[in-house]
Formats: structure tokens, C-alpha cells, sequence
């Protein structure tokens, strides 16, 4: 049986998708092509948040333990990001106050990166894994500072340019580095390359990475390069919403009879992988379109 964290944490992410989902459905039947994913941005950041945000507030004393040792009342921390959490889902699903809450979001993933992972890259500089959450959590911030760029371009365009130039360069940077750790460690669970090893019952471990090391290297280069950007982020994060529910929605399912750290860990890699899809989604709308294709529409 799931423990109670666990239930919240599937429960309120469930809920989150659906919500969005249906709030969105008029614009997702009228989008064509890549459009009809690049709609779900979003829904993608919101609902892996409340998964976090239930995660924080039923898991808060062990969280704690990962608040730096100089910052005082260790606890309160764990609740607050949890509710910071749940506020940024909540306004994104709903599409509220969108600027604000990406805004801050992009800035509390960002001062993760600042206060906690260099800290541990630079204790820990021959740990890859160390380097993978650095650029994951900077490709989060990008994501949410390029949503907040988007929606910022008519009252701050200056500012709006620098977000949105900062959400491609981090998750350029991410992509390719995540390409590289595929073709290095093939036999990695792709998407985000963290320490889970791909399942046996897998057919191909290999190919399924040389294949995400592949999109995510072209698509990397070509953000990078500022050419084709739209789609170079939106296949980003076509690949990591098709990673999400396979192979990780799959562990999911098959580790409900196991025991609860080891359904939390297929919980968070679920969350995770999304969380990044929705990152280059909401990129992706930021960007310019091919212009072949703008002359054609």
C-alpha cells in the first residue's frame, strides 16, 4: 500500500494534470502540430510542483535535513518552499498572476543551484551526478524565466530578452551534457541522467539512450545556436513527456507492491522528468518560429 506521502504526492499531481488539462482544452483542440504540446507548458511545470509540494508537507522532517546547517529554523523552510510550491502550481494551472509566480519560481530554483548543489559540486567535483542536478535545477529556473520573459515582453522588454536568453543558454547547456551522459552510460535510465539504472525487463536499455542522447544533442546544438530554437526546445520536451510515461509512469505502476522509499524514488523520477518537458515547453513559445515556416501561415 502507498504511505500517506506517497498518496498525497501522486493524488495532488493527478489532480493538477486533469485540472490543467481541462482548463486548457479549447486552446489545445485549436493548436495544430507542435503547438497542441507546447500548450501543455504549463501543466507540465504545475503539476509535477504539487507533486513536490505534497512531498514537502508530508515528508518536511526529512526535507529539513537538506536546508544548509547556517540557516536557522531548518523546518519552517521545508513548509514554506512546499507552499511556495503549491502557490506556483496553482497559479500556473489556472493561468494567474503567471509573470509573478514564474517569476519566483525561476528565482527559488535558482537560489537551490546557488545554496545547495555548487556547495556539493565544488565538495564533490568528480561526482557526475552532482553536475546533472546543478543543470537540472538551472534548466527549471530557465524555464520558469523564460514563461516569466514571455509574459513580461510589452511592460519590461529588456528584462523579458534577458530571461528568455537565459532559459535557452541553461537548457542548451543541460541537453547536451545529458546527451554526453547517455552515450558515456548507456545502460542509465534516460531523460535526466541520475543514478537509477534502466529496468531489465526493458527491451534495448541501449538504444532507448543512444536515441534521447541523440534528440537531446541535436536538440542542445541547435538551441545553442539559436537556429530551428522553437523546435530544438520543443523536442526537448516531446522527448522527456514520452520518457515520462515510459519507461518511468511504467516503474511506477510496477513498484506499487514495493516498499515506500523505493515507490517515492518512482514518484520523484516521474515528477522530474516532466518538470523538465514542461521547462523546454515553456521555452519553446518564447522563441521565434522557423520563418519558412511563418511564411507559409
Amino acid at each position: 500500500m502507498l504511505s500517506s506521502t506517497n498518496f498525497w504526492m501522486c493524488f495532488a499531481g493527478l489532480i493538477y494534470l486533469v485540472a490543467g488539462v481541462f482548463i486548457l482544452r479549447k486552446g489545445i483542440a485549436a493548436a495544430r502540430g507542435w503547438d497542441k504540446l507546447i500548450t501543455l507548458d504549463g501543466v507540465f511545470l504545475a503539476a509535477p510542483l504539487a507533486v513536490f509540494a505534497a512531498e514537502h508537507f508530508g515528508g518536511a522532517r526529512f526535507i529539513q535535513n537538506g536546508v544548509p546547517s547556517w540557516m536557522p529554523a531548518h523546518l519552517f523552510w521545508a513548509y514554506f518552499v512546499g507552499c511556495a510550491l503549491l502557490a506556483a502550481a496553482t497559479s500556473l494551472t489556472v493561468e494567474k498572476l503567471v509573470r509573478w509566480s514564474s517569476t519566483l519560481l525561476g528565482l527559488m530554483f535558482f537560489l537551490f543551484v546557488c545554496m545547495l548543489h555548487i556547495p556539493n559540486v565544488l565538495a564533490h567535483p568528480q561526482d557526475r551526478f552532482a553536475w546533472t542536478v546543478v543543470l537540472r535545477d538551472l534548466s527549471f529556473a530557465g524555464g520558469a524565466w523564460a514563461l516569466a520573459g514571455l509574459h513580461s515582453r510589452t511592460s519590461s522588454p529588456q528584462l523579458s530578452r534577458l530571461m528568455i536568453l537565459f532559459g535557452r543558454i541553461v537548457i542548451a547547456m543541460a541537453a547536451i551534457f545529458f546527451a554526453v551522459e547517455h552515450f558515456l552510460h548507456p545502460m542509465f535510465a534516460p531523460g535526466v541522467p541520475l543514478p537509477k539504472m534502466m529496468p531489465s525487463w526493458v527491451p534495448l536499455p541501449s538504444l532507448w539512450a543512444y536515441l534521447a542522447g541523440a534528440i537531446l544533442m541535436v536538440s542542445g546544438i541547435l538551441l545553442a545556436l539559436n537556429k530551428k530554437s522553437r523546435m530544438a526546445a520543443a523536442s526537448i520536451g516531446a522527448l522527456m513527456t514520452v520518457l515520462t510515461v515510459f519507461p518511468y509512469l511504467l516503474i511506477l505502476f510496477l513498484a506499487h507492491g514495493g516498499s515506500t522509499p523505493e515507490i517515492t524514488e518512482a514518484i520523484n523520477y516521474v515528477a522530474d522528468t516532466l518538470l523538465y518537458a514542461g521547462a523546454a515547453l515553456a521555452l519553446a513559445p518564447a522563441l521565434p518560429r522557423d520563418p519558412d515556416r511563418m511564411a507559409k501561415t
